[in-house]
C-alpha cells in the first residue's frame, strides 16, 4: 500500500547516486589542498637549489683575468662545472629525478634552471600521477662593497 506524497518507485536510490557525486567532488577537493600545497612547496624548493647552484657558479672568478688587468669576470667554464658539481653533490641531479639546465649569460652571470617532478599523493585518484615544477635563477658577480656613498 502505497500512502498519498510518499516517494515514487522512481525516485529509489537517487540519493546514492547524489552521495557518490558529492563524495567524487570532496576527494577531488582535498586533492587541490594536500597535493596544491605539495607543488607550492615543491616550486619554492626548486628555485631555492637554482639559487644555491647559480652562487656556487658565480663565485669562480676567472683568476688570470684578474690578476693581468684587475677586472673580476666568471670564468664560464669553471662556473658551469661549480654549478653542476653543487647539484650533484646534493643529489640534485638527472639520476634523482631532477632535470638541469646550467649555462652562462654573458660574462657577469651564471644561470641555472632546475625541473622537479615528483608522484600526486590524492589527485592520483583521479588519474593526475606527477606534477612538475621548474625554478631557474641567475646569479651575477659583484664585486667591492655596494651601497649608499657616504
Amino acid at each position: 500500500m502505497r500512502l498519498p506524497g510518499g516517494p515514487d518507485d522512481g525516485d529509489r536510490g537517487s540519493i546514492t547516486l547524489m552521495l557518490l557525486a558529492l563524495f567524487v567532488a570532496l576527494i577531488a577537493l582535498a586533492g587541490i589542498v594536500i597535493d596544491g600545497g605539495a607543488k607550492l612547496n615543491q616550486a619554492e624548493n626548486a628555485n631555492a637549489i637554482a639559487q644555491e647552484a647559480a652562487r656556487a657558479g658565480a663565485g669562480m672568478v676567472n683568476q688570470s683575468t684578474a690578476y693581468t688587468s684587475g677586472r673580476f669576470i666568471v670564468d664560464p667554464d669553471q662556473a658551469v662545472a661549480a654549478a653542476w658539481q653543487y647539484l650533484a653533490k646534493n643529489g640534485y641531479d638527472q639520476a634523482n629525478g631532477y632535470i638541469d639546465s646550467v649555462s652562462t649569460a654573458g660574462t657577469h652571470s651564471i644561470r641555472v634552471t632546475v625541473t622537479v617532478t615528483s608522484q600526486t599523493h590524492v589527485l592520483s585518484i583521479i588519474g593526475i600521477d606527477k606534477m612538475t615544477s621548474t625554478g631557474a635563477a641567475t646569479a651575477s658577480l659583484v664585486t667591492g662593497v655596494t651601497g649608499p656613498g657616504r
